[in-house]
């Protein structure tokens, strides 16, 4: 009998980047590989905080669809109503969370009489979904999974996103129950990892956001690939490819434009979606910049072609959320053997990775001087080694055939594999 194995999760496929992202090659991978695979999610949102079509007319109620992948194998996907803020606060994210929380458990409770999941993942954030693991388990028993994708209680409070402290302990305390009846913890960085562990009696397990290497790859030709998305091939393009929101910090993006903005045949291009991609293309347009474009996403069938147009990748975040939230685009930028410019500070998780195997040109966050001597390196060095030591990286420790099988050994074999670098 197939083991039965559930997701929870608000953000899932089709979403194309971030977590649902991630959380949707996960179950494929599974379903792909003979598991009973079924998901509660929401309806399709991000990065556009607002629900896309099709999906749109449904979103107000409960809906059952089954998603086949190409070896016959299906995924039942449960779909929850849940409120989505089109700016979203620290309060809207709040409200956010219990809207899905309320909804989730509902739909688990209709679940509850069909025959019982060998595994169920919850994934972070929200951390409250944890609850729903818990709560099924102690009926059910279960393997039950906290996958930390964001450290969001942290992130919450070092970011200001939530000042209220008597809330911020009441999270806490939830968090650590939650923690307390979980059987696996995972984590996509180290440093995330450091932070967890002393909340936690059980090891600390990494379970990266992987990549597949036949999939993402890279184009050695560029030429006609810039000309194809409407530049010239003499055009050095130096891309932001992801979510816009305010905890990147990417308007530095513009004020660097501003400072090269006389070096001729550079563009600076800002592709993505989200609540902050207005106030950057106003900010761009004060500062008079005529070497930024913006882009929406670009369809995932041209994923790995956009990807290769780029000379010079930027992963830009602030200084305080270094270790809480791990860059989802990195992975595909390695892959592609690109030369990222990445802010992170001496002593996080990310800073200590690039470092150790040479992956990309780094920035201290925050520092905008830093980040513009980062582009005259990136811009006039040799980077041919970084970026064999990205695809290689990429390759050895990304590979989605590796990450999944080791988390599946972890998942139904209680192997300690993957076990995070704590000091």
């Amino acid at each position: 009998m197939k083991k039965r194995i559930l997701l929870i999760g608000y953000n899932f496929f089709p979403e194309p980047t971030g977590i649902g992202r991630y959380s949707g090659d996960t179950l494929f991978w599974f379903a792909e590989n003979g598991y009973d695979c079924s998901v509660i999610t929401s309806y399709p949102y991000y990065p556009y905080w607002e629900v896309q079509q099709p999906y749109s007319k449904n979103k107000y109620w409960f809906k059952k669809e089954s998603i086949q992948i190409e070896n016959g194998a299906t995924i039942t996907v449960y779909r929850c109503p849940m409120y989505v803020p089109k700016n979203p606060s620290g309060v809207k994210r709040i409200i956010l969370d219990f809207t899905f929380l309320l909804a989730a458990a509902f739909q688990l409770i209709s679940l509850s009489k069909k025959p019982k999941y060998d595994a169920i993942i919850t994934v972070v954030p929200s951390f409250l979904i944890g609850i729903l693991g818990v709560i099924y388990k102690k009926f059910n028993p279960t393997n039950l999974v906290y996958h930390v994708q964001d450290l969001q209680i942290e992130a919450a409070r070092d970011l200001n996103m939530i000042k209220n402290k008597s809330l911020i302990d009441w999270m806490f305390k939830i968090e650590k129950y939650i923690l307390k009846n979980c059987n696996i913890v995972t984590c996509v960085g180290d440093g995330m990892a450091r932070i967890i562990q002393p909340k936690v009696k059980k090891a600390v397990q990494l379970f990266l956001n992987p990549v597949d290497s036949k999939l993402i790859y890279p184009i050695h030709h560029k030429d006609e690939l810039k000309v194809k998305y409407g530049f010239k091939s003499s055009d050095t393009i130096l891309l932001y490819s992801g979510a816009i929101g305010e905890k990147q910090g990417i308007e530095a993006i513009l004020y660097a434009a501003k400072e090269f903005e006389k070096l001729n045949n550079l563009c600076f291009v800002i592709c993505g979606s989200g609540p902050y991609k207005v106030r950057l293309q106003a900010l761009a347009e004060s500062l008079g910049l005529k070497n930024v474009r913006f882009l929406p996403l670009q369809p995932s069938a041209s994923f790995n072609e956009f990807l290769n147009v780029a000379d010079i990748h930027f992963v830009i975040q602030k200084a305080n959320a270094s270790d809480l939230v791990m860059p989802s685009k990195l992975a595909a930028i390695l892959a592609v053997g690109g030369v990222a410019i990445i802010t992170a500070n001496e002593g996080s998780s990310l800073h200590d990775l690039v470092t150790r195997y040479d992956l990309a040109v780094l920035a201290e966050a925050e520092n905008q001087e830093a980040l513009n001597d980062s582009i005259k390196k990136a811009l006039f060095n040799d980077n041919t080694q970084i970026k064999r030591n990205a695809r290689q990286y990429a390759e050895e420790a990304l590979e989605r055939e590796v990450v999944m099988k080791k988390f599946e050994q972890l998942l139904f074999k209680n192997a300690q594999v993957g076990q995070a670098t704590l000091p």
